[in-house]
């Protein structure tokens, strides 16, 4: 199986892109996907589109991972993470992929085996899980392989239910 997992925002959207199979993992691709504050707010979020489009196209994955929103103080913040995380879900919609979504309290405690772990512990687990020589950067793409790890394991505690 192959997973895309989305770690979304507005000025950086984490993409990480890792094949299933067994009990291994394997990393395909990482990176992020960068607008620039000095373009029109519609012309970021098509670039968020075609680069996650791109992506979809070039690695056929079965299935993308997402983020849910998690946001307590700065509504204009959130709004605009939000444009990028529709955008996102679009590009997966429209290229027929199921979309599953991942709170942040859920990805820790997959990942690191407790919902309020720091970013650091998560981290290292992702570097650890994917036996990486260092641990991913910039952070929205190690956020974003997180988010795909955390769905593999997901599914396989589902398909054992």
């Amino acid at each position: 199986m192959i997973i895309l997992g989305i770690d979304p925002g507005f000025a950086i959207t984490g993409y990480g892109v890792v094949e299933y199979i067994g009990n291994k993992f394997k990393v395909i691709d990482y990176g992020v996907v960068s607008t620039d504050k000095s373009e029109l707010f519609s012309s970021r979020l098509q670039s968020i589109y075609d680069k996650l489009s791109e992506t979809i196209e070039k690695y056929r994955p079965d299935c993308m991972a997402i983020e849910e929103l998690f946001f307590n103080n700065n509504a204009k913040t959130a709004i605009m993470a939000a444009h990028g995380r529709g955008v996102a879900m679009l590009a997966c919609t429209k290229a027929g992929l199921p979309c599953y979504e991942y709170t942040p309290l859920q990805v820790k405690q997959n990942i690191v085996g407790y919902g309020r772990a720091e970013k650091r512990q998560v981290q290292q687990m992702v570097k650890a899980i994917l036996n990486l020589p260092s641990i991913p950067r910039p952070d929205d793409a190690a956020d974003a392989l997180a988010i795909a790890i955390c769905h593999a394991h997901s599914m396989i505690t589902a398909e054992r239910v």
